[in-house]
């Protein structure tokens, strides 16, 4: 037989080698699909994680956007309510300041605020006595001569009354007794002199009237003179000792 013919036997070393390669190129094919396969799962799962936060900070949005649409509407609100305080109170200012000033002459009248400003002083005296006369309480001065000063000045708009500085109240209680009065509780001896804040023109010409509270007190043989004063001060009554 020809050398060359021979059919040439390979080695089991060589064999042994395409064994080794064969389990190798399998192992490694193994390996890179399950590399493959556990990135897939990974991928999948980050994925699914995304999806699921998405829809977390989508739902989160829709809850904030309505409470936003509720917090607007309750803003309408309040300043539909604002802007009708607002007509209500512009509508009502007049009467608002009027009734202001109206609870500012009640305290000063009540003697709750002391009084202060631009007024007038009347004051009342006996009498010379006439010893020809049979009674003489005709020439000292009652308590109904002071009542009369003391409504007409109210009448007039006098936002403080005192009498020898007694702040009177609108409960005052005024008493004669000979030649003193008591007003509540004190006792003042004459002269009495009556201290009126307010328009000082506007009181004295209320006293002044023809047949007014000046000539009925002139006419009952009374001593009356009075003064403009530019400021009269008065204590509240809840200053005075």
């Amino acid at each position: 037989m020809n050398n060359n013919q021979r059919t040439k036997k390979a080695s089991p070393f060589t064999r042994k080698y395409m064994v080794i390669l064969i389990v190798c190129i399998i192992t490694g094919f193994i390996i890179g699909f399950s590399y493959n396969l556990s990135k897939d799962k990974r991928t999948l799962s980050a994925s699914s994680t995304y999806y699921e936060q998405e829809n977390q900070y989508r739902e989160e949005l829709i809850v904030q956007q309505e409470r936003n649409k509720e917090l607007t509407d309750e803003l309408a609100e309040l300043e539909k309510k604002i802007r009708s305080y607002e007509k209500k109170y512009s509508s009502n200012e007049v009467q608002y300041e009027r009734n202001i000033k109206e609870a500012q002459q009640l305290r000063l009248l009540l003697g709750i605020d002391s009084g202060e400003g631009k007024g007038i002083k009347v004051t009342l005296q006996d009498a010379d006595y006439n010893p020809a006369s049979t009674n003489p309480n005709d020439y000292i001065v009652h308590e109904s001569h002071i009542f009369k000063v003391l409504n007409e000045l109210k009448i007039a708009g006098a936002e403080a009354i005192a009498i020898n500085g007694q702040r009177l109240k609108m409960n005052s209680y005024i008493s004669c007794n000979g030649p003193v009065i008591t007003i509540d509780g004190k006792q003042y001896p004459a002269p009495f002199v009556i201290e009126a804040v307010g328009k000082q023109d506007i009181l004295l010409s209320a006293l002044e009237l023809t047949g007014g509270v000046f000539d009925q007190l002139l006419n009952e043989r009374v001593v009356v003179t009075f003064e403009k004063s530019e400021l009269i001060q008065m204590q509240s009554i809840n200053e005075e000792g």
